[in-house]
């Protein structure tokens, strides 16, 4: 049987011998790749579970207002707090002409610096003040110039809406990896550049969420827009960006939310998480899901459109639509919540646009035909909105990257404030990882299948099902030397254990000089490389962060589930291993920072040897062009209590050894940015110092591990 990983190769000389586990249990074939995520969705659903019961608690206006007061601090909490509001200044560079409306093209500042390109839609020959409409559009790498959305926006001007559209990140005119090979440019910069968002402890929901809100006060601030009468629609993306400002933004009298809303049980099951705003900082761990955002709004007018065949599933649009009624019944006012479904897939569709049409006209006092009209579209450069002069100097604006670099400065600053003066103490950072990862300690059970035995020339390597942290297990390799000098290496390889035990390589190697290797997968690694996600922008050059996204909804990072697996495997060697009284761990890539995290919660090892350590989170803050693979081991939040040097800080013995550090590019990083990396933690410990060696050769690797290990 052949697992592909989803970010690593196996050598092809690591393939002529089989090293799988799970190939040889049948009733496993096909589900180790899934894994992790099954695991993820258990605890979403424990957690869900415990939201269903609060909500069936429900039954008076009372109770839902209650709830709706607790939904503002949740929301907050995940999304918030916003910047303060500071000037638009907008700026309007060209208008287009049409018979019935005219179209201006503008750009305003949604944070100053940080510009949002929209297009203000205008019908002619309306007296007095009109509804106005924000629009948001989907993920398409033209925005809302597509077809699909001007459809709707130029049908809504025609029936006497103004309508104000604009440009989401890392679309239409605000790309901002257009320079960078690889597929990053476009809807994807919605996760390359939210994952760092999220590990610095910040919703990137919170920065599309905000354009909207400032949306609006542009809306409000024109002369031909009535102010009581303000309406948000949006379609897919612009469907969740619309949900979220909906529910925010108490001006939004009337909202219609379209192919998005489900709920996470149905989302879990189907397609999984998706981009990262379409994530919550620990949102399904504290209590939200979807249709929150819904009930929050109750009894405002709100109508939800859905389409059976959808990538969002019908049933939960459904269910959610089902939940929320009950909150519009207690208000008094069920009316006021409706729905409306056509037979498609994730498309646009006559009935519901004209379904939206009527919503609208109804509920911001519009009255007119909601037929849906046959309109002339404009090319997408007619609506491009920044002149090429002034290209230059847009091109200098603020960006998700700029805005969270400063932001990250000053949240390290305040910690560099507060632990001032404070030593680096072993035990408070073991209350920070527990409490930033998620980690549990896991079952005293240990169920351990011995599988089978491969014989090679002086040596065998056995084979082992552990069990998991869960409902899963866990497939290790023991190469056994035929001269054992008494002691093990627990050997922990970002390309996988067949990689590690490949003949010639480094774990090889000390076999050869008598140690016994137990090289084992972890969760998303090897024969458990998620299989799962294959389609979605939250995946960036095969690295599946819409997977990372879903440990952010549940607060379980993948380190934490790794450094609980890593306790479980020292606990397996100890227990089976005649070699283990001298326990060593080796860990390579990007499994060197769960290890650090592992042995700073519990550490069981006699020595400890990381070969190409990520140097530190931060460092991942600050490379606009990052490696996405390193974000897979890094803690969302972390920063605001601790980074990598400060792992290596409180446990900086004569025991650990750090090979050939690197940036998040995978570059080798210079003694001297190590001196000033690394300095400040260890200067707070009184421990002895770890060997840090940045210029090691490749096959230089093994004589320096071997030298180091006969200390």
């Amino acid at each position: 049987m052949l697992f592909v990983a989803a970010w690593l190769t196996i050598p092809a000389h690591a393939q002529q011998e089989d090293l799988s586990v799970f190939g040889y249990w049948r009733i496993y074939d096909g589900d180790p790749a899934t894994s992790f995520y099954k695991h993820l969705y258990q605890r979403a659903a424990r957690q869900l579970g415990e939201r269903e019961k609060a909500i069936e608690k429900l039954k008076t206006k009372s109770d839902w207002q209650q709830r709706q007061l607790l939904l503002q601090k949740k929301m907050t909490a995940a999304l918030g707090p916003f910047p303060p509001k500071t000037p638009l200044n907008p700026v309007v560079t060209g208008r287009l002409d049409r018979q019935d409306f005219t179209v201006e093209k503008l750009y305003f500042e949604s944070q100053p610096g940080y510009y949002v390109n929209a297009a203000l839609f205008i019908p002619k020959n309306k007296p007095g003040k009109l509804p106005a409409i924000v629009y948001t559009c989907g993920h398409t790498d033209i925005a809302f110039r597509g077809e699909v959305y001007q459809r709707v926006i130029i049908n809504l001007v025609k029936k006497g809406f103004v309508v104000l559209t604009f440009d989401p990140v890392g679309q239409g005119e605000r790309k901002d990896y257009q320079d960078v090979p690889g597929k990053i440019s476009g809807t994807r910069e919605h996760s390359y550049a939210g994952a760092q968002l999220f590990l610095s402890g910040v919703s990137p929901a919170s920065y599309f969420a905000w354009d909207g809100i400032r949306a609006v006060d542009y809306l409000i601030s024109r002369p031909e827009v009535d102010a009581s009468r303000i309406g948000i629609t949006g379609r897919s993306g612009g469907g969740t960006q619309a949900t979220y400002i909906a529910a925010l933004d108490d001006r939004v009298r009337v909202a219609a939310l379209e192919c998005y809303i489900t709920t996470f049980d149905k989302l879990l099951k189907s397609r999984g998480p998706q981009d990262a705003e379409q994530n919550l900082f620990h949102g399904i761990a504290n209590g939200l899901d979807l249709p929150d955002f819904i009930e929050i709004r109750a009894p405002k007018p709100t109508l939800l459109i859905g389409t059976t065949n959808d990538i969002f599933s019908i049933q939960g649009f459904r269910d959610a639509y089902h939940e929320a009624r009950r909150a519009y019944q207690a208000f008094g006012q069920p009316e006021n919540l409706q729905k409306v479904e056509d037979d498609a897939e994730h498309a646009s569709t006559r009935k519901n646009r004209e379904a939206t049409y009527t919503f609208f006209q109804k509920h911001l006092d519009n009255p007119g035909s909601g037929e849906d009209q046959e309109v002339d579209f404009f090319s997408a450069a007619e609506l491009d909105i920044i002149p090429e002069k002034d290209s230059a100097n847009f091109a200098k604006r603020e960006t998700l990257f700029s805005l969270n670099t400063k932001y990250t400065t000053g949240l390290l600053q305040k910690r560099k404030e507060h632990q001032k003066g404070k030593p680096l103490t072993l035990k408070g950072l073991r209350e920070s990882v527990i409490a930033h990862s998620g980690y549990e300690t896991p079952p005293a059970e240990r169920e351990v299948i011995f599988s089978g035995r491969i014989l090679r020339p002086g040596d065998a390597i056995e084979k082992y099902l552990v069990k998991g942290a869960g409902e899963y297990y866990l497939p290790v390799l023991h190469l056994k030397p035929k001269n054992s000098n008494g002691k093990s290496v627990l050997w922990l390889d970002g390309r996988g254990k067949a990689a590690a035990l490949a003949p010639g390589e480094t774990a090889d190697q000390l076999a050869n000089e008598g140690y016994d290797i137990i090289a084992a997968d972890l969760s998303g690694i090897g024969e458990l490389a998620t299989g799962y996600f294959q389609l979605g922008d939250g995946i960036i050059n095969g690295v599946p962060l819409n997977l990372w996204f879903a440990g952010i909804l549940t607060d379980k990072s993948l380190v934490a589930v790794r450094a609980e697996e890593i306790g479980i495997l020292a606990d397996f060697v100890k227990t089976t291993a005649e070699s283990a009284r001298v326990l060593t761990a080796v860990a390579s890539g990007t499994l060197t920072a769960d290890l650090l995290h592992a042995a700073v919660i519990d550490n069981p090892f006699k020595k400890m040897i990381l070969l190409d350590p990520l140097v530190s989170y931060r460092s991942l803050i600050e490379e606009r062009i990052y490696d996405p693979k390193y974000m897979m081991s890094a803690v969302a939040g972390a920063l605001s209590d601790y980074d990598l040097p400060d792992l290596v800080g409180a446990l900086s013995t004569q025991n650990l050894l750090l090979l050939n550090p690197v940036d998040p590019t995978g570059k080798k990083i210079s003694q001297e940015k190590i001196d000033v990396i690394y300095g400040d933690a260890l200067r707070r410990n009184a421990a002895g110092q770890p060997i840090i060696r940045p210029d090691v050769k490749p096959q230089e690797v093994s004589s320096a591990i071997l030298e180091w290990l006969g200390k």
